[in-house]
């Protein structure tokens, strides 16, 4: 549909947004050295043991042999770093780094860390409710991504961001059109029980209720919801 490039919203309480950098380098770090296959080609193993499996979480299947590295719970966290391809990176991580900041900005360096990881939990624990026995591994950050979208939606709706449509069509709209298109797009996917297209929709919604509720009371006293006062 379309991947941000930037925003007009400068910093007003940080002077770099150090979390959102680490956690992109992170990412990019994970993706470069096991599921690439540009150095070692161990993707299968990464997605099993580190993905998040709904009917290994349910104890409906175990994990074949030399593949359960870590208990399942944690997979809850480890999940959020592995991504199944390069587009799904650079669209996941375009979206971190546009609207990243601005949320760490109003929450805190440490707080937005908490924050990005309880959307992934929430995110996962969704996926894991709607199909208890997928045993498809669901891996990465899109639904802390979502929650990400979702605090800045209630943040900065105002603020114009520039988007490429198709990746190729340059926009300029402000975020509560932008954004809250994207945001009923993904309930409308999740509700469309015909889709079948592999892609993990109710962690997206789950990732954008627990980043909506999360906002309210994580974000930096004296910092207002829909940018009230600007």
């Amino acid at each position: 549909m379309f991947v941000p490039v930037w925003d007009t919203n400068t910093l007003r309480h940080l002077p770099f947004q150090y979390i959102t950098a680490g956690l992109v380098a992170t990412n990019v770090l994970v993706y470069v050295l096991f599921t690439s296959g540009a150095l070692i080609d161990a993707s299968d193993q990464v997605y099993y043991s580190f993905g998040v499996i709904p009917a290994v979480m349910n104890d409906y299947r175990d994990l074949p042999a030399g593949y359960a590295l870590i208990p399942a719970d944690l997979t809850l966290i480890t999940y959020q770093f592995v991504h199944g391809g390069l587009f799904h990176l650079l669209g996941n991580m375009a979206f971190l780094w546009v609207f990243g900041d601005n949320v760490e900005d109003a929450l805190g360096h440490w707080r937005f860390l908490a924050f990005y990881l309880l959307c992934g939990v929430g995110a996962a624990l969704a996926e894991d409710f709607f199909d208890p026995t997928s045993e498809i591994p669901l891996v990465g950050a899109s639904g802390a991504v979502a929650g990400v979208v979702a605090a800045y939606l209630m943040l900065h709706p105002r603020v114009k961001v520039w988007v490429l449509v198709m990746w190729r069509l340059p926009l300029r709209l402000r975020a509560y059109w932008l954004l809250g298109f994207w945001a009923a797009m993904q309930v409308v996917m999740a509700l469309d029980a015909s889709k079948g297209d592999g892609v993990a929709w109710w962690a997206h919604v789950g990732g954008l209720a627990t980043g909506a509720v999360l906002v309210v009371f994580m974000r930096r006293r004296g910092v207002p919801l829909f940018d009230r006062g600007l």
